[in-house]
């Protein structure tokens, strides 16, 4: 019989949880969108009994409210007798869902007149699956490529071991809520100060070179190499499967671009490293 990994998707109407469910579905998993909640524990039997099927994901959702309360109780029943199972919540600001709805012309499953009182009774009746989600996706700021991007870099299969991604943004652009890891490069001098390297990003030799030959960002690069080598097999040996470290400067286009390039060089040749520059094309 097949080890059974299962992802529940979840959160707020709206946030992408579809998007998501199909970026897995392009890696292979069996996807189920809005499975009634007492079929959860018979859908996992069977698919455990499935030749070739050791990835599913599934989408819970308010369209069937009433079902919601008990996916917390079944997610903590089924992983008791030892099935594996991850939640990863969606969720995206007010106005950005507000802008979405208005853009799709639907209805929110739990209110037809006011929007943002559905939403909060949404998040209401999903808080325990939110408390038990191991990742929680702020898609305010994300496109669609984005979210797919994300998600698909995180249950990319055919890795063992512990997967690292390491992701560059821009502070202005708001912190990536799914970040394990916080570092801030904005200490070290700005690119986008110097004429002929502002139109350019991180990416780009010349920049690479500006950035990482300051002895700062020698300094921080090496400190935080043998930081991430404490870390890491710490992180493998708990059981976490992704981790992701994000590195973070005013724009994201210059400084944490070009570090997360440096740092990817330096751990790639000892583990699966994946890189994503989030806020490159601003």
């Amino acid at each position: 019989m097949e080890q059974l990994t299962t992802i529940i998707f979840t959160g707020v109407s709206g946030a992408g949880k579809t998007t998501a469910l199909r970026a897995v579905e392009d890696l292979g998993f069996y996807c189920v969108d809005n499975l009634p909640q007492p079929l959860l524990g018979a859908f996992i039997e069977t698919m455990r009994q499935e030749p070739g099927v050791d990835h599913a994901a599934l989408v819970a959702d308010a369209r069937l409210r009433h079902y919601i309360p008990g996916y917390a109780e079944a997610y903590v029943a089924l992983t008791a007798r030892g099935h594996l199972l991850e939640v990863v919540y969606l969720d995206a600001a007010d106005d950005e869902l507000t802008r979405r709805f208005s853009q799709t012309r639907r209805r929110h499953p739990l209110s037809n007149d006011d929007l943002l009182a559905g939403l909060a009774e949404e998040r209401r009746l999903l808080k325990p699956l939110r408390d038990l989600a191991s990742v929680c996706i702020d898609s305010t700021e994300l496109t669609v490529h984005q979210l797919k991007q994300l998600v698909q870099d995180r249950y990319q299969r055919g890795t063992s071991g512990l997967v690292v991604s390491l992701l560059s943004f821009g502070f202005r652009y708001g912190v990536p809520s799914h970040a394990d890891l916080v570092l801030d490069v904005r200490f070290l001098p700005n690119p986008f100060f110097i004429e002929e390297l502002q139109p350019l990003s991180g990416e780009d030799e010349r920049v690479a070179d500006y950035v990482l030959q300051q002895p700062d960002a020698v300094e921080f690069n090496e400190r935080t190499v043998q930081l991430l080598e404490f870390l890491l097999p710490r992180y493998q040996a708990e059981g976490k499967a992704y981790l992701t470290i994000a590195v973070g400067c005013t724009g994201g286009r210059h400084r944490s671009v070009a570090i997360v390039e440096a740092l990817a060089r330096r751990l790639g040749a000892t583990r699966a490293v994946r890189v994503r520059h989030r806020d490159v094309q601003r």
